[in-house]
């Protein structure tokens, strides 16, 4: 499996973050919320990615999320939150076992 990280620009909005993801054939967009912005533009990009027929790729977020909001996020189609303080070996685990249950899925 080649494995190399696509770095998007600052501030992307969800087109714009769901066409690259697209068109650089990620398993996975990453999304670092540090400006309270999670739960109006995690949706966004998750329904762009839709739209592009990249329902496939999984979305993952991380940063300054209230707890009280994993639940909404989860609910909006994010695979895993990552809030300050995450253990960075597990949660690279994880996402590497979430893509690998995505791939043996299809």
């Amino acid at each position: 499996m080649c494995q190399r990280v696509e770095a998007g620009p600052f501030f992307s909005g969800g087109e714009e973050a769901a066409r690259q993801a697209v068109e650089n054939d990620v398993h996975i967009v990453g999304v670092s919320s540090q400006a309270a912005g999670h739960k109006t533009l995690v949706p966004a990009l998750i329904e762009a990615l839709k739209r592009e027929g990249a329902a496939d790729i999984l979305v993952v977020c991380g940063g300054v999320i209230p707890p009280k909001d994993y639940d909404f996020l989860k609910k909006a189609g994010v695979s895993a939150i990552y809030g300050p303080g995450s253990n960075i070996p597990q949660a690279a685990t994880e996402i590497l076992a979430l893509i690998q249950k995505r791939r043996l899925a299809a």
